[in-house]
């Protein structure tokens, strides 16, 4: 299903959750979305294959967001992942704006209203972001300490900060005027990739259409021990999970049109950079090697920091790996910073 000639509903917010086994976690979100003070939204709720009584506790909401007067659509497919979850949502989408929270986590009752009304006062951006806050799922403390850097929050231009982990990616603090998005993505499908979906929703977006930042913690970030980006990975897990990313990013690089040589070689290195970390941490020196070898070829790294860390490697052994690699590592991050 598609609409013809993607045209929106003027002032409808758009929520596109995916969701898996989220049983008991579900309610949180959806009594967020049910509390917010905007007046136009409509929920696309799509279930990614749960095992438990997900679908169950989604049409007990249904009652709910009709006497709320919000849409209200349950999309119930086959489980592969979370960025193919939200591509069974974005048929449904008939809202000016477009945000993705994900099923876990809960939007202050004006993060809605607040992001629409920018949006409203400042037409000249196509997207804006607001500041989030982690809580414990189990308390219902919040928590100091942030899984993802802020950043500059002056800057708008945020492609590269996004890529290179300098700021946030926090999928529920983003609102994208949803034309802008079909634009880019006209069939209303973004790659599908098992490692989210986040790179695919912002990052073709932010290199067409500035970012401004509302200053205000306007969603809530789940800390939930066991949940799926918390759990340990397998070496052979984490190595597919880095070359995946790399698949990813090369498919975006088409998709944003990316041709110019200054740009390739800042994602080469992006790239280089993260082979080197994966490399690192399981012994491989051989490939950790080419990896730095690689990064000065695209000046990502001085003479100086690649002998610094080749050095380094050729000690990654035994009970040095064990005992100096942690010291040593500070240290040297400390200097670079």
């Amino acid at each position: 299903m598609t609409m013809e000639g993607n045209k929106f509903c003027t002032g409808k917010v758009s929520v596109v959750t995916p969701v898996y086994n989220g049983e008991l976690h579900l309610t949180k979100m959806l009594d967020s979305v049910l509390a917010q003070t905007y007046a136009d939204i409509e929920m696309i709720l799509v279930d990614d294959g749960s095992s438990d009584a997900t679908l169950t506790v989604a049409e007990s909401y249904r009652k709910k967001f009709v006497a709320r007067g919000y849409g209200y659509k349950i999309v119930a497919a086959e489980h592969r992942n979370a960025s193919a979850a939200i591509n069974g949502g974005l048929p449904y989408v008939t809202g000016e704006y477009l945000i993705w929270p994900d099923s876990d986590d809960v939007l202050e009752p004006e993060s809605v209203e607040r992001r629409v009304e920018y949006l409203k006062k400042h037409p000249e951006y196509k997207c804006v972001r607001s500041l989030s806050y982690y809580f414990n799922a189990g308390t219902g403390e919040r928590s100091a300490k942030a899984d993802e850097q802020q950043g500059d929050l002056a800057k708008e231009d945020l492609f590269w900060d996004i890529l290179e982990s300098r700021t946030f990616v926090c999928c529920g603090c983003y609102m994208l005027k949803s034309e802008a998005f079909f634009d880019i993505y006209p069939g209303r499908r973004i790659p599908e990739y098992g490692v989210g979906q986040n790179f695919q929703m912002l990052l073709p977006f932010m290199y067409r259409h500035k970012c401004p930042t509302i200053r205000e913690k306007l969603y809530g970030v789940s800390v939930r021990e066991g949940s799926h980006s918390r759990t340990a990975l397998t070496q052979a897990q984490e190595e597919k999970k880095y070359s995946d990313y790399e698949s990813l990013v090369d498919e975006l690089a088409e998709i944003c049109h990316i041709e110019d040589k200054a740009s390739k070689d800042r994602i080469t290195c992006w790239k280089a950079r993260r082979r080197y970390r994966i490399s690192m941490k399981y012994g491989r020196k051989k490939e950790a090697g080419a990896a730095l070898r690689q990064l000065r070829k695209c000046g990502g790294f001085s003479t100086g920091e690649m002998m610094k860390e080749m050095i380094w490697a050729w000690c990654m052994r035994g009970w040095v790996k064990e005992k100096i690699y942690p010291v040593y590592r500070k240290i040297f991050t400390e200097k670079k910073k």
